[in-house]
């Protein structure tokens, strides 16, 4: 089974666990703590990953690590999974919980890529654009800076994506040119 599958599965059966229990808000905060630990300590993450570790040393590096830190429902959570040894997709079980609450909660997460920081007004008009797109109640705009776009400005929400940088227009007219 893909292993987006495997942690949608696990991300659900946890956020179901929170609503139920009322912690919702307390496991969307340890998870995200959870991924931003792993994406920052790349030793972490490859032993988490490496078949070679033992399970118990994985299941005492996450102890040590995470026991004092999230909530004790959230280190049950975490002790199961390293149970079924499936630490290897921990990284992917909260990135697909997160997604979830996003969902459950209407927020959309979009990325701003321009050559300058955005101002206040542009901010909101790329964050009203986004609602109008999907509906949304809220967007968490992420603001890149590159560069190499010239100018405009490149809006990622997804799988779509709204080039509006000089950079692409000059291609469109050298590609017209050439033709």
């Amino acid at each position: 089974m893909a292993i987006d599958t495997v942690a949608a599965r696990y991300a659900k059966s946890l956020l179901d666990l929170a609503q139920e229990q009322g912690l919702t808000e307390t496991m969307y905060k340890d998870m995200q703590f959870f991924k931003n630990t792993v994406d920052q300590s790349r030793p972490l993450m490859l032993m988490l990953k490496n078949p070679i570790v033992r399970a118990e040393k994985k299941s005492a590096v996450i102890k040590a690590a995470f026991t004092n830190r999230v909530n004790p429902i959230t280190m049950a959570f975490f002790e199961i999974i390293a149970k079924k040894n499936r630490e290897g997709i921990m990284d992917a079980i909260a990135e697909q919980f997160i997604k979830q609450y996003d969902k459950l909660k209407g927020v959309e997460r979009a990325t701003v890529i321009t050559t300058v920081p955005l101002t206040a007004p542009q901010r909101e008009k790329f964050r009203s654009m986004v609602m109008q797109s999907t509906g949304c109640k809220s967007v968490e705009l992420e603001e890149k800076l590159d560069s190499n776009l010239i100018g405009g400005y490149v809006l990622r929400l997804g799988d779509r994506q709204v080039d509006g940088s000089i950079r692409s227009q000059l291609n469109d007219l050298r590609l017209k040119f050439l033709n």
